[in-house]
């Protein structure tokens, strides 16, 4: 594989979990369980689909071909996103929602802290926007996860069982492949051995925190490097993708 290929790659990955997870928050809009919450959460999905935008675009320029991020998005199959799978997950109770974001949170904090020193360029500018972004985005789930866990005995319940439920999708955030030593060498990209133990330290401290206990099993879900999603992906993008399948080439 040479480096635009992985470039390529490393990009589209980027796009696709903030795609992915930005529609997958945007079904709380109307539903949150106060208005404030309901107006915070829809702008942490704003604020993903405007760096999926980015980033979408800048994988098509990469690739070569042609395709702009209105196609990367809309006009690929399931096989084809590579998303973290964890940014797929039904939003389930707000509970569960808010686990998944403080987990995907602290590592996209960790991840993008590092990429704002990119060797490319774009990527650096893109990651110098985006850094305020997701910082937002950590403290306000961070927030949310102390306060139910640590909450009332229901709230704590329902937390411990969302962390438990969740924890074998966040291994898949670390997943590399043989495009990812091109990163890292090139300075591109960090090391995700090196994110993935700092994110360890950090969960464990806000766990702590929540007075939650850690998940003890060790098994983890992997597959979205190869396209492999779990079964609510397909239902994901077909509500995602339907006017562009259904009315093809319209303007928005």
């Amino acid at each position: 594989m040479n480096l635009q290929e992985a470039r390529y790659r490393y990009v589209l990955r980027l796009g696709d979990n903030a795609l992915v997870l930005g529609h997958r928050i945007s079904e709380w809009c109307g539903h949150g369980p106060a208005l404030e919450e309901d107006m915070a959460i829809i702008n942490v999905s704003l604020d993903l689909l405007g760096q999926c935008r980015n980033l979408l675009a800048y994988a098509g320029r990469i690739e070569g071909k042609g395709r702009n991020e209105d196609d990367l998005a809309y006009l690929r199959l399931e096989k084809d996103f590579t998303n973290a799978l964890i940014c797929e997950l039904p939003n389930g109770h707000y509970g569960d929602t808010i686990t998944r974001q403080y987990l995907y949170d602290q590592f996209n904090y960790l991840l993008w802290s590092e990429l704002v020193n990119s060797t490319d360029t774009e990527l650096a500018a893109i990651a110098a926007k985006t850094i305020k972004e997701v910082t937002y985005h950590l403290r306000h789930s961070r927030d949310w996860f102390i306060r139910l866990g640590d909450g009332t005995d229901e709230s704590h319940r329902k937390m411990q069982q969302s962390l438990d439920e969740v924890w074998m999708f966040t291994g898949d955030m670390f997943a590399t492949d043989d495009s990812d030593a091109h990163i890292v060498r090139e300075g591109i990209g960090p090391e995700m051995a090196s994110i993935h133990t700092r994110w360890l330290d950090a969960v464990r401290a806000t766990v702590a925190e929540a007075t939650l206990n850690m998940p003890t099993g060790t098994w983890m879900q992997s597959g979205s490097r190869i396209g492999r999603h779990t079964e609510h992906m397909g239902y994901l993008l077909t509500e995602l993708q339907y006017m562009q399948r259904a009315y093809p080439g319209c303007e928005w």
